[in-house]
């Protein structure tokens, strides 16, 4: 592997910034100095622009196996990357869903293959399939996925009996998406009884509404509590949520933690009016109240990670009646610049940002040695230029379904390269695919 040298860069770790050189060897990070007078094979100038982790996506849904006309693996790393997004960890909800371990082992293959980005893989759980969930192994697998919410195929998790066992025995991280089903399914009859077919989405948030999230996620915050389990709630979008989760001790220490998504953060139900099914997603866009809740939660560290819910459909199918329209947006390759955007604004810092987006998911899913820009870490790097403006149009989009809810928007802030497990990645617009990411592993007892 091609060593690689980063001179002159504001580097970014810990909360701090500081300024020096780094240098990359056999896929570590083996130097860090204020200078560093060595020979590498590959040279690159970062003259005072940022160097962070690489970002790590805790929710990502790259469609493969069974639905690859939207999305797949290729595709959807090669876009990450060109993010700075260098690991990110994959939904089990495909066709077929990942609910057994030899369905499991057949998306870690495929990604060996074609993933440019590191990559792991949710164990899903099923109402039916608890025995198979307890043999995931957790120092190779990110964790389980419990959809304790409307769903694909059969992973609907709502047994009662199956989610006691479920958080009694898991021996890792479960993660959830927490709507209530039964509230769902009774806010959607009474507005179907009401508007018919052609439902306007503005009604989204009331169908899929605060008490339906609130429900689900007190559930499980409760049953988590009693069992002792690790547990991390996917995707918060209201005010509500927020008091259940604390702020009182350190990330390494909590039990209960919670991620936001960068839509969240930046969309609200008035943007339906504009972009309708485009921003359509699983629990809604909410309210402005609900969305301004949710910044200051995350700067306080009741909102844990920054993460994206990457969940690419067809433009096509986007373009449906409401009830036709699936849930879900592309974000992976542009959650770092809508950060940067807030960074612009004032609201955040880019050590912050670098906390909830790289350190973060290191510690809450106790990655081995990523997530953090330090020697004898993997060399998981992301360059940035702060300044650099670009407009988001077909051109640039990487996604394979080829649109963003960001066309037309121009943003402050570009990656310039991409190191992925110490191999130059992505460099000033070009890929360089002679060897893809490596599988995460995690330092669990």
């Amino acid at each position: 592997m091609k060593s690689i040298l980063i001179k002159a860069a504001r580097i970014v770790n810990r909360g701090q910034i500081t300024e020096g050189d780094v240098l990359v060897k056999n896929g570590f990070i083996e130097q860090i100095a204020s200078q560093i007078n060595r020979k590498a094979d590959i040279e690159i100038a970062a003259d005072g622009r940022y160097l962070i982790p690489g970002i790590i996506d805790d929710q990502v849904h790259f469609r493969e196996p069974g639905l690859t006309h939207k999305a797949d693996l290729y595709t959807e790393a090669r876009a990450a990357v060109a993010g700075g997004v260098t690991a990110f960890m994959e939904m089990p909800n495909t066709r077929p869903p990942a609910t057994t371990q030899e369905l499991l082992q057949q998306k870690y293959d495929a990604a060996a293959r074609k993933s440019l980005a590191n990559y792991s893989f949710f164990m899903g759980a099923a109402n039916d399939n608890l025995e198979e969930v307890l043999r995931t192994d957790p120092k190779t697998v990110c964790g389980i996925k419990a959809f304790m919410g409307s769903s694909t195929g059969n992973m609907l998790v709502d047994d009662p009996k199956t989610l006691e066992g479920l958080f009694a025995q898991a021996p890792m991280l479960i993660a959830t998406h927490c709507e209530d089903e039964t509230t769902v399914r009774a806010n959607e009859k009474a507005f179907r009884e009401k508007y018919g077919e052609e439902m306007p989405i503005r009604f989204h948030p009331d169908i899929r509404s605060v008490e339906a999230c609130y429900r689900s996620s007190s559930l499980a915050v409760e049953l988590a509590r009693r069992h002792n389990t690790r547990l991390h709630i996917l995707h918060i979008s209201t005010a509500k949520e927020l008091a259940l989760f604390r702020n009182d001790i350190p990330l390494e220490e909590k039990r209960i933690t919670a991620e936001v998504c960068v839509h969240h953060l930046y969309f609200n139900s008035r943007q339906y009016d504009t972009l309708g099914t485009q921003i359509k997603c699983n629990p809604a866009i909410k309210s402005p109240e609900n969305q301004e809740a949710l910044f200051p939660a995350l700067l306080d560290n009741r909102l844990d990670i920054i993460a994206t819910d990457h969940a690419p459909h067809t433009w096509a199918e986007k373009q449906g009646a409401y009830f036709d329209a699936p849930s879900g947006l592309p974000l992976v390759q542009h959650a770092l610049n809508v950060m940067l955007e807030f960074y612009h604004q004032g609201r955040i810092s880019l050590e912050r940002i670098v906390e909830k987006m790289c350190h973060a998911p290191a510690v809450c899913f106790q990655l081995s040695r990523r997530g953090f820009l330090e020697e004898g870490y993997w060399a998981d790097l992301a360059l940035l230029d702060v300044d650099k403006q670009w407009t988001i149009g077909k051109e640039n989009i990487l996604y394979k379904c080829g649109w963003s809810p960001f066309e037309g928007h121009t943003f402050k802030g570009k990656v310039e390269s991409t190191i992925v497990s110490g191999h130059l990645a992505y460099h000033e617009g070009q890929f360089f695919e002679d060897k893809m990411g490596e599988r995460l592993a995690f330092s669990r007892d």
